[in-house]
């Protein structure tokens, strides 16, 4: 099955940049068909610094532009020729299979299902980030689409996530676990234990309440929780990420003797860096919508987008949303 990519090229900080750089790697190295979607003249002026004369990439012209700060709500009434509101155009007229964006979350949600609607059953849709673990790589949902949650809400979050990493990341039966503060029954608040009644009593492999650290260490495959406490969780992560990086830095670089086994041990750090490194795990999918969508981080580089893009395509191939709707 041949899919086509629609990229909004003009949605991150360093656009149209990044996405045409990513755009090219991805067509280069898994053979991506991808369509780039925004200010015609800007991004073939980037194309222009690459030889693509055998690499299946087109341009579809979009005038407008959805800022960081605008509201979703705005980018749909008033911007309806935006790059983003396009991509899911081309999706939706069948010119394109999936959208990858680093723009605003907030639009792409809104962008998305306002385009091409919900999947029949699903109350709200989901972001859904992957983060590493001890073993492989833990997918965490919402991720900040919505921040005030009822039970249902957070069952139905349950469901996609196993569903996606069952399907894409080939895990069968992937353990599901409700995000907390504390294993215990007893603890959690009104919407986690009546979001852990609904999950014990369905299909789902569901192990029950987790804490922060089982994100991390392994214990399940798919962590639910609403999108509050779940952006605060992928900030305080990257901000981790960081502040290690830079401890080890300051550590190695005041020590004659940690300089010394650095030399050692640089395929290691190596090694390290780019397993926590948020770009080697692409996009977050957008989970819910009748059709699929990636997004982003604003600061993606050329790597992210490359893998968002192929992952948008596998995504595709696997028809997400028809198996959805057959489960709820």
């Amino acid at each position: 099955m041949i899919v086509k990519i629609a990229v909004d090229a003009m949605g991150g900080d360093n656009s149209p940049a990044v996405e045409v750089a990513g755009a090219v790697a991805a067509c280069k190295e898994w053979g991506c068909e991808v369509v780039l979607v925004g200010d015609t003249a800007k991004i073939q002026a980037e194309l222009e610094k690459y030889q693509t004369r055998d690499l299946k990439i087109e341009i579809h012209h979009a005038s407008e532009v959805v800022g960081m700060h605008d509201s979703p709500s705005d980018a749909l009434r008033k911007k309806k020729d935006s790059s983003i509101r396009v991509a899911f155009n081309l999706v939706q007229q069948g010119v394109a299979s999936a959208v990858v964006s680093a723009g605003n979350s907030g639009a792409i949600m809104a962008s998305g299902m306002f385009v091409l609607g919900r999947v029949k059953g699903i109350e709200r849709p989901a972001i859904g980030t992957f983060l590493p673990n001890l073993n492989d790589q833990t997918m965490v949902l919402d991720m900040g689409a919505n921040v005030d949650c009822k039970a249902s809400h957070l069952y139905q979050f349950a469901i996609m996530g196993s569903l996606y990493v069952e399907n894409l990341l080939g895990k069968p039966h992937p353990r599901v676990g409700l995000l907390s503060n504390g294993e215990e029954e007893k603890k959690g608040n009104d919407l986690t234990r009546e979001t852990h009644q609904l999950l014990k009593a369905s299909q789902l492999n569901y192990l029950g309440y987790v804490e922060g650290g089982d994100v991390y260490n392994g214990a399940v495959d798919v962590v639910v929780c609403d999108g509050f406490v779940g952006n605060v969780l992928l900030k305080v992560s990257e901000g981790l990420a960081v502040a290690i990086g830079t401890m080890l830095k300051q550590e190695i670089e005041s020590r004659f003797l940690a300089k010394l086994g650095f030399l050692f041990s640089r395929q290691a750090f190596s090694a390290f860096k780019k397993r926590i490194n948020p770009a080697e795990y692409g996009g977050a999918p957008l989970l819910g919508i009748s059709g699929v969508g990636i997004v982003c981080h604003g600061s993606s580089d050329p790597v992210a987008i490359s893998i968002a893009i192929r992952q948008a395509g596998e995504y595709a191939k696997v028809r997400f949303e028809e198996k959805l709707a057959t489960l709820l």
